[in-house]
């Protein structure tokens, strides 16, 4: 069944609007289930390389579909935004998706311990199961940008899953403040590596968000080795479920574990990758940075990959107007526009010479950057070998 919005907007008066992905919606459901077509195909064929087929649809078919299908710029009217973010039904579809992160991972581990794989076989399982568990990063992410808490528990149990309970404070208190700045390790830098990004990204992230939670606590006159302790609530829920893993299944989930933990982590890795590279925000004459605007964030609108990622690609919107819950985010003229969407992107940027020569080229056509390296932020190791591969002669005195 379809449902209509009604709503009068002061300028063009009567406005009826249906969300023609309503159902669609639901890929971001059960996509977290994809290791289990590993698993099926494996059962029917005895062919362990077949485990590997999550993966082959990911970054094999999602891409292609992307490039197939197209973007999708419609935007919801904003007469009826608060009509459409009120509707539970999209509420309930990223509270589903929670067990669902649950289920993966046990049904993996159990896979991988009571049938007889080979050792490579193991690994590869806990390979799709960290890219499946690397999607729940992206359901706390959705939950835990909302203020109540119901969502609030819901993200620190989503995130206990892949061992990564310090993200919601990171993100929401850390990453949002300072994104597309040199002081946010989670914003990556022109001529910066994934892999160099990452050995910033990762300790970095557990850092920034201890001390934030350590400083609300004792705002509070509490510990932060106390039960209060947002972080510590997710990762004990961590240790039930993956100690309960190695104590039922064996020590085969040791190294089970750890590749998908790792993997998982990765994922958001990339994410924070690809979403903000050389963006920079404009220093304001007393000091502090311009507040985050659309065109901070790499945003695409393919249509396919977004529906699995409940709108993670529409980042710009997110940045600007963090509140906004997936259904009603939007597209805007003139942003930064990724070529792919991020089953796509990802790939890519595990290859950084590639990666340099199809984004770079973007980043500096970007109307707000018009090949000025002053407006990028840059990895400070690779700004002479940028400056003289892409830098204006005017620009020597500045890039002190």
């Amino acid at each position: 069944m379809s449902v209509t919005y009604e709503a009068i907007d002061p300028v063009h008066g009567a406005v009826r609007f249906r969300d023609r992905k309503r159902w669609a919606w639901a890929l971001s459901v059960v996509y977290p289930l994809m290791p289990f077509v590993g698993i099926a195909a494996h059962a029917l064929t005895g062919d362990q390389i077949l485990l590997a087929l999550p993966l082959v649809i990911s970054y094999g078919l999602m891409p292609l579909l992307d490039a197939l299908i197209g973007e999708d710029e419609n935007n919801p009217p904003e007469a009826v935004v608060p009509q459409l973010e009120e509707d539970r039904y999209y509420r309930w579809l990223t509270w589903a998706t929670v067990p669902l992160h649950f289920v993966a991972l046990i049904g993996c581990a159990w896979w991988a311990a009571t049938q007889p794989l080979a050792w490579w076989a193991v690994l590869l399982l806990a390979y799709v199961a960290g890219t499946g568990s690397g999607l729940g990063l992206n359901t706390g992410h959705e939950l835990g940008h909302k203020h109540n808490p119901v969502e609030q528990w819901l993200a620190r149990l989503v995130l206990a899953v892949p061992a990564y309970g310090h993200f919601t404070v990171e993100h929401g208190r850390g990453h949002h403040r300072f994104v597309s700045t040199p002081e946010d390790h989670a914003s990556a830098r022109m001529g910066e590596s994934i892999y160099r990004f990452a050995l910033r990204e990762l300790p970095g992230g557990i850092r920034r968000a201890w001390q934030l939670e350590s400083d609300r606590l004792r705002e509070l006159g509490r510990s932060p080795w106390s039960v209060h302790n947002t972080m510590l609530q997710s990762y004990a829920v961590t240790a039930l479920l993956q100690l309960g893993l190695v104590a039922v299944f064996g020590w085969v989930m040791l190294p089970f574990l750890a590749v998908h933990n790792m993997v998982a982590w990765w994922q958001l890795t990339s994410a924070n990758y690809v979403e903000h590279y050389g963006l920079l925000r404009a220093r304001l004459p007393d000091g502090r940075y311009e507040r985050p605007q659309p065109h901070h964030s790499w945003n695409t609108n393919h249509l396919v990959s977004n529906l699995a990622t409940f709108h993670l690609q529409r980042h710009s919107d997110h940045h600007a107007h963090p509140l906004r819950r997936y259904q009603s985010l939007r597209h805007f003229e003139q942003l930064p526009q990724l070529p792919s969407g991020y089953f796509g992107m990802f790939p890519l940027a595990y290859v950084p010479w590639l990666w340099f020569r199809v984004m770079d080229p973007r980043l500096l056509a970007l109307p707000h950057v018009q090949g000025d390296l002053a407006r990028v932020n840059i990895d400070p190791r690779s700004r002479e070998v940028l400056q003289q591969r892409h830098g204006r002669p005017s620009q020597a005195a500045g890039a002190g």
